[in-house]
């Protein structure tokens, strides 16, 4: 792939022999890719197996879109230089922007964490208004087209060159029939369920080494409304943190409509119901948080409970040597995490932006395999705090669940932090922004930060739930 700017746009008839790329999949990391590649590519095309829907609403598809979405604080960022005014979209659609921690009642491992003034914001909108707003953005550019309820079920080329893609027809008048489409790249943003190590193995090329982490974690999700409206006291959501001592998560988080999307979480074993009554009945169980318990006697169902299972931490090295030219892996096919740590979203953005400037980097080529490594390397910090928490879950499998030997002081100070993370000021900003992805991880080893660490006790928390947010000195 040595893709450059392109000087022109192409013709109307698409001009013969212009430079071809294929995205398959048109979620976020999808279209996000299609975007960065038109300003490289004369034709852009995005196959999805589904029909976009008209207007915000939940894909089959995306088996995740009715659970709990929020987009980190490094999510915003990169979607705003790669989407300038995306943001005042968002928030114009209504969708919530939530203060950390000003704005929720949050609890882990029994401490209730002080509601300090924010310091960082999530949006924690539906998944469907930020895709579809997303959508209506990037394919208003004539250089990107689609081809909707098609699925693609191999690739063109060989072990050295991937060069096209077979797609397979799943709409009611034509469905099965097949077609070839060739392309000069295929970026691969089929998400956790991505086909492509098979789609390699068929071609002869060398299928990419899989790291896993799984938990058994699986959630359930269910809309409500109060019956007051909001939250009471200033309060936008409720929020339990899971921990190897307190393994169930989950809480309340506002949507763009009113209401909360209530999400609880278990280990395999415990997985939590989708029965309407018994759903109730595991939040109070499960969930040590008494203002959700009593807000959830007077809210009103308003959906059915849906769940999830598939929550495995998988990652997938194609940068390593061997893998075919022509093909890149971007989003969740590249790397998966576990849903409940909300980093899917700004990893998809954050690696358009690394695509973006790879691409336009004119002091390198960009080799397939150069922009692979950079793609990888845009979702590190989320696969080091994701796989890194679930590493110490009760029951994790996997083939990157053994920590080695150096893990052990750094998960030592990690822990330190975990323990002054509700209460002090200073290392709890720190440490959302490292959550957030806006920072990285080093800064948690900042001299104010590691003083706090390393020479002050945990400072005191909340005794009872605080049900208002604390009022900034001076």
């Amino acid at each position: 792939m040595t893709f450059a700017r392109k000087t022109g746009r192409p013709g109307a008839d698409g001009v013969r022999g212009a430079r071809h790329a294929v995205v398959v999949g048109g979620s976020l990391a999808g279209l996000l890719a299609a975007h960065v590649l038109a300003e490289h590519a004369d034709r852009v095309t995005v196959v999805e197996r589904d029909r976009f829907p008209e207007g915000p609403r939940p894909r089959p598809g995306v088996p995740q879109a009715r659970h709990p979405h929020v987009l980190l604080e490094g999510g915003q960022v990169a979607l705003e230089s790669l989407l300038p005014g995306f943001l005042a979209e968002l928030r114009a659609a209504g969708a919530p922007r939530v203060g950390m921690p000003s704005d929720l009642v949050q609890q882990q491992d029994g401490r209730w964490f002080r509601r300090l003034p924010a310091t960082t914001h999530i949006y924690t909108g539906s998944r469907a208004q930020l895709e579809e707003l997303l959508r209506r953005r990037v394919l208003e550019n004539p250089v990107i087209d689609t081809v909707e309820g098609a699925e693609v079920v191999g690739l063109l080329g060989d072990a050295s060159r991937v060069r096209g893609v077979l797609l397979r027809d799943r709409s009611d008048d034509a469905r099965g029939e097949q077609r070839t489409v060739e392309a000069d790249l295929v970026v691969d943003a089929s998400g956790r369920g991505t086909k492509a190590q098979q789609w390699l193995a068929a071609i002869g090329a060398v299928a990419a080494h899989e790291e896993t982490i799984d938990t058994g974690l699986a959630y359930a999700s269910r809309v409500y409304r109060g019956r007051s409206g909001g939250l009471p006291d200033a309060t936008h959501g409720y929020y339990v943190y899971p921990s190897p001592a307190q393994v169930h998560a989950g809480g309340a988080l506002p949507l763009e409509d009113g209401t909360h999307l209530v999400i609880v979480s278990g280990l395999r074993g415990d997985e939590p119901p989708t029965d309407d009554d018994q759903f109730v009945s595991y939040v109070k169980k499960r969930l040590p948080h008494p203002p959700l318990h009593d807000w959830l006697d007077e809210a009103e169902p308003i959906s059915p409970a849906f769940g999830y299972r598939r929550t495995a931490n998988i990652r997938r090295r194609y940068d390593l040597p061997g893998r075919p030219a022509g093909f890149l892996a971007t989003g969740d096919a590249l790397c998966t995490f576990n849903p409940v740590y909300g980093q899917g979203m700004a990893v998809a953005a954050m690696s358009a932006v690394v695509l973006r400037d790879t691409l336009a980097d004119r002091r390198r080529v960009p080799t397939t395999r150069r922009v692979q490594k950079a793609l990888l390397a845009a979702s590190r910090q989320a696969w080091d705090i994701s796989a890194g928490a679930d590493r110490s879950m009760p029951g994790a499998v996997g083939t990157a669940v053994a920590s080695k030997p150096a893990d052990r002081v750094a998960d030592w100070y990690l822990q330190r932090v975990l323990e002054r993370y509700p209460g002090d000021p200073v290392v709890g900003a720190s440490f959302r922004s490292v959550l957030g992805l806006c920072a990285p991880v080093t800064s948690l080893f900042a001299p104010p930060v590691a003083r706090a660490v390393l020479l002050r006790p945990a400072a005191p928390t909340p005794a009872e739930p605080p049900m208002a947010p604390e009022v900034a000195e001076g």
